[in-house]
Order: C-alpha cells, then structure tokens, then sequence
C-alpha cells in the first residue's frame, strides 16, 4: 500500500511506522513551544512541558477517536495540553502569571473553553501553522511547475488562464497541478485540520 494513502494521523496510530510517528511530533512540537512561550511558560520550562505534551499525545493516539466533528484532533491536542500545564504547575506548586498579568488559572479555563476568544486563536493558529508545515513538507513530492501552478491559482487566487501563460501549460493541465496538489493536502491532513 503506498504510505501516502491514508492520512499523517491514521499512519501515526499505526503501530510500526516510526517515520509517521516522527513528523506527527516535528509538526505539532514547534506549535506546542510557540503557544507555552507567548503565554505561560518560562524559557527555563518550555521544553519539559513540550515534551509532557507530545509524551501524552504518542502514549495515548491510539485511544483517540475522531468524532466527525470539525477540529476534534486538535481540541483533544488543546485539552491534554491544557491538562498538561495545569499537573506541571500543580507539580511546582506555583500559580504563574501569565502575559499581560492575567491569571493563568483563567487563562488555562479560557483555553480549555472552546467557545472562548482564546481557544477559537489556539484553532487558526494550529490549523495555519500544520497547512504551513505539510505544504513544506510536500512540496519536494511535486515538479515545480505542477507546485507554482497550485500555489498561483489555490493560494495567489490566480486565474488558470493567468498562469497557464505564466508557466507554459495548458488551462487543463494547470487544473490537474491544482486537483493532484489539493488531493495530497486533503489526504495528509485528514483528521488534523478542517477543509
């Protein structure tokens, strides 16, 4: 079976496959620092408290289950994060500010809120930041034309036509760049992010 058949996430909860399990933790380790840095956590503990995170997400995946619901890999990712935090400082016994001076108690309620302001930036910025990483991550699996031509028209919003002329190929052609481009994204984030 070819590895790119199934998703990022249902390759990662299969037991044997390391490479899976590998670019599930470099995806999601970069966004988990950049949220404990810009809120709670000092330098000094980010990267323990990454690390708990991705420890509880690689022990427990295969207990997830996808509800249908649009979002629900990256809320259960919100929801242990938040609990995270919450056994780390409860570990230290201390209760941190976090920016701005606010209570991290009600910043850790407002992010385990998903109704809240809060919890509504940590979904676009997971779902910006795991578009941005298996975009990069796939480009090198196309010929360049085929990767200018869906970046022009799906993210520029170029015409075809446009850059059909821009690129030498045929409207078709541009079309099928686009369809095999937009085929492998919606296959490598199946489950992690809403379409």
């Amino acid at each position: 079976m070819d590895k790119t058949s199934v998703s990022l996430l249902d390759r990662a909860r299969g037991a044997n496959d390391a490479a899976a399990w590998d670019r599930l933790v470099s995806l999601y380790t970069p966004l988990i620092r950049a949220w404990l840095r810009r809120q709670a956590a000092p330098a000094s503990d980010d990267q323990d408290l990454v690390q708990e995170v991705m420890t509880v997400v690689v022990r427990r995946l295969a207990e997830f289950e996808h509800n249908g619901r649009p979002g629900a890999f990256r809320t259960w990712l919100r929801s242990i994060t938040v609990n995270c935090l919450r056994d780390f400082w409860r570990a230290k016994r201390l209760r941190p500010i976090t920016r701005g001076g606010s209570d991290f108690q009600g910043w850790l309620d407002q992010l385990a809120d998903s109704e809240s302001a809060l919890s509504k930036l940590w979904d676009r910025d997971h779902d910006v930041h795991v578009m941005k990483r298996i975009m990069e991550h796939l480009e090198p699996d196309f010929a360049p034309n085929t990767w200018r031509a869906f970046r022009r028209v799906a993210i520029e919003g170029a015409s075809p036509d446009e850059v059909a002329g821009e690129l030498g190929m045929s409207v078709n052609a541009v079309f099928i760049a686009k369809s095999r481009v937009l085929a492998r994204l919606r296959q490598e984030t199946a489950g992690l992010i809403d379409e």
